[in-house]
């Protein structure tokens, strides 16, 4: 067994290696950019390695720099995680050559499958069925074009290289292909230094659904099931579990038997992963091979018992997998939602800033378990990609995973960026997610316009009501109690409440009945119960009875609560103040429609206008770059350019003004 191992990734995923081989008593060696000096990752290793500016072109993506990592720290192995160099195979080559091993599958096996070109006509000759395509690099957008039409819209246009939903587009039509080939090679070209892109048919309906395989260098190979991971949004996964809700028996043995073959086609060793569509009749087809451990693998951890990361270091080591496939258990079932830094409200837009509380749901073995790289007061960098955490639930059945997972996410406190819970709660209660009975298009059907706040139902107000009636009853009873009063001018708690949500008002009374307040609202009374103390992000307690989790922020008069993906200000003032507030004079909002407003926090790589030039509906006006992800800024509406406010290679704000119109 290696006695040191250097990690070449960041965040995240460096934490979660870091941490198994703590548990096999292996010394670790992080390796950091400039803008990850102060990362939870460097903070957990036993040695760190600064490797270049914050740029991963010059850091992470440099092998001669981790190369030399290895040799100045004595480092006998290299974990890649997933993403940057993880399916590189000049990297895996060159570290076998310099002497290190390389936890992961050997080189050849990562330049048959990990090359979404190679291993596509590799999957052909083994007669594996794979979707129709022309898996040839295309030269160009107006090649693309044409190929789309033989093929038959919709099309998918893939990178070769891609990974992670980058260099990624569906096209619908002949601009849409131009676009998309664009796009992609651009992606591409920037993400992986490789811009090879190919076409294939965009099957309609289809779930994505992976096999999970191990490989030793003994020649043996099994599947750990399968994960549905047909929860995307633009073709990023959001939620994944295990097992699927689709498949059956036959069909799981079917894919996994298939997985294996393929996976010893290219003598694989190491975890890999084998992607596949499925069709409503549970006919698959070959998508592509990740030659990596992948972002959702602690569901397969939570319904095996097994440790992928563990295993991958054992087999590296020489060891043999110590199980046969009869072995393998599948217990109950298991969740994950990726918990990324974006604003759901805001088109999924990258958010970026320093985390002012950090507050993740506690774990709980074979329960809840929370994988992240950050920590509270650390810095969301515009420089890498968006996740802050993935969480995991397990239950003994699926609706129990569901059930912990909607919990857990209420109980998890992000401030000072904008996350992307909001989103997860809501889908952990939708009816047709509920049902299992989904596709990869769930998001896109169900959200046409994006996640809008009416997206978001209020099943009960008064629930919030009450809470914030429960919270505001105790600060004024807290404040009546303030010592050193004037005699005859203490502070009395008026009983009598006012409760506004938008521009509903209720008349609220509260009655201290220690330990818990009856809250009346109205007609209703609700009973709450709580040790919530002054302070608190996160109220915990029953309501009649009921267990409850509710994020609070006090705003002045407001609170602002959020409970199952609803996020509910309340203003609590006293009948005067209620009655007073009917007068107040609304300031209108400012007129923006004459600026184009940058939507996150970004480079401005590209600016395709110029003052004086008429721009129409739907132009090409600027691309911003965050989290390396291409945004382009179109044209709302017919217009001239006035001023231009900001130049290629600025870095901007949110809302920063970038174009100002006529």
């Amino acid at each position: 067994m290696f006695k040191k191992i250097l990690i070449a990734n960041r965040g995240e995923i460096a934490c979660r290696v870091i941490h198994t081989a703590r548990k096999l008593g292996i010394r670790t060696v992080a390796v950091y950019s400039e803008a990850d000096a102060g990362s939870r990752h460097v903070e957990l290793a036993d040695e760190a390695v600064l490797i270049g500016p914050a740029a991963s072109k010059d850091s992470y993506l440099s092998i001669d720099k981790i190369i030399a990592a290895c040799k100045q720290t004595g480092a006998e192995a290299v974990h890649p995680g997933y993403g940057f160099l993880a399916e590189n195979e000049s990297f895996a080559r060159r570290v076998e050559e310099e002497g290190v091993v390389f936890i992961g599958p050997k080189h050849y096996s990562i330049a048959s499958m990990g090359d979404k070109i190679a291993s596509k006509q590799l999957a052909a000759k083994a007669k594996v069925n794979t979707i129709p395509g022309v898996n040839e690099p295309i030269e160009s957008a107006e090649s693309a074009v044409e190929i789309a039409r033989n093929i038959g819209y919709p099309v998918m246009i893939k990178a070769s290289a891609g990974g992670g939903g980058k260099g990624l587009r569906v096209a619908y039509n002949d601009q849409e292909a131009r676009e998309g080939f664009t796009s992609c090679r651009n992606e591409a070209r920037n993400a992986f230094g490789d811009d090879r892109v190919f076409i294939e048919k965009f099957v309609e309906e289809p779930r994505h659904i992976e096999i999970q395989v191990l490989g030793d260098a003994h020649g043996n190979v099994v599947y750990l099931w399968e994960r549905e991971c047909s929860i995307q949004r633009r073709h990023q996964k959001v939620i994944e579990e295990a097992p699927s809700p689709f498949l059956d028996e036959a069909t799981r043995k079917a894919m996994g038997e298939q997985a294996v073959a393929l996976a010893k086609a290219v003598r694989y060793q190491s975890a890999g992963t084998v992607e596949f569509v499925v069709g409503k009749d549970r006919s698959f087809y070959f998508l592509e091979m990740n030659t990596r451990l992948q972002v959702e693998h602690p569901v397969t951890e939570m319904i095996t018992g097994l440790d992928l990361v563990e295993l991958m270091i054992r087999v590296a080591a020489g060891e043999k997998i110590p199980f046969t496939q009869n072995e393998i258990k599948l217990d109950g079932w298991a969740m994950e939602c990726r918990i990324n830094a974006e604003d759901p409200f805001r088109g999924f837009l990258p958010s970026t800033g320093r985390l002012t509380r950090y507050l993740p749901p506690p774990a709980k073995e074979g329960e809840i378990r929370v994988d992240t790289g950050v920590y509270e007061g650390g810095e969301i960098s515009m420089h890498y990609d968006s996740m802050i955490a993935k969480l995991i639930t397990h239950g003994a059945n699926r609706e129990q995973a569901i059930e912990r997972m909607r919990n857990a996410l209420d109980a998890f406190v992000i401030r000072g960026v904008a996350s992307n819970i909001p989103f997860q709660a809501a889908l952990m209660q939708h009816p047709r997610f509920v049902s299992g009975k989904f596709n990869t298009g769930f998001i896109a059907e169900e959200f046409p316009k994006g996640f809008q706040v009416t997206d978001v139902k209020v099943e009960d107000p008064l629930l919030f009501v009450s809470v914030a009636a429960s919270i505001h009853a105790r600060r004024l009873a807290r404040d009546a109690s303030i010592s050193g009063q004037l005699p005859g001018h203490a502070h009395v708690p008026s009983n009598g409440l006012v409760a506004q949500i938008g521009e509903e008002k209720y008349a609220v009374s509260v009655v201290q009945r220690s330990p818990q307040q009856r809250v009346a609202i109205g007609s209703r009374t609700y009973d709450v119960q709580s040790d919530w103390r002054f302070g608190e992000p996160l109220f915990t307690g029953t309501v009649n009875g009921r267990l409850v989790r509710v994020q609070v922020d006090r705003l002045g008069p407001v609170y602002r609560l959020f409970h199952s993906g609803v996020q509910v200000d309340v203003r609590m003032m006293s009948a005067l103040a209620a009655e007073l507030s009917g007068h107040m004079i609304k300031k209108p909002a400012p007129d923006l429609s004459k600026l184009l407003l940058s939507p996150m926090p970004g480079l401005l790589t590209e600016l395709s206008v110029e003052a004086g030039q008429e721009v129409k509906a739907g132009d090409k006006l600027a691309v911003i770059e965050a989290m390396k992800m291409e945004n382009v800024l179109k044209a709302s509406q017919d217009a001239v350019v006035e001023e231009i406010l900001a130049k290629p290679g600025d870095s901007l704000a949110v809302d920063q003004a970038i174009i100002r119109f006529k």
